[in-house]
């Protein structure tokens, strides 16, 4: 029984997680750093 509860916690976070991840995926300003950071690990893997 106790797993269960476990479980069912541990579902319960990730699904919030996943909630205020895409709160602030929806968010333009954080589109744009997203995007900036992507770039500058592409950079970085072409220059090695």
């Amino acid at each position: 029984m106790g797993g269960l509860v476990k479980n069912l916690i541990k579902g319960a976070v990730v699904a919030k997680v996943v909630q205020i991840a895409q709160r602030e995926l929806s968010k333009p300003q954080n589109q744009q750093k997203i995007k900036q950071a992507f770039q500058k690990l592409q950079q970085q893997r072409r220059s090695h």
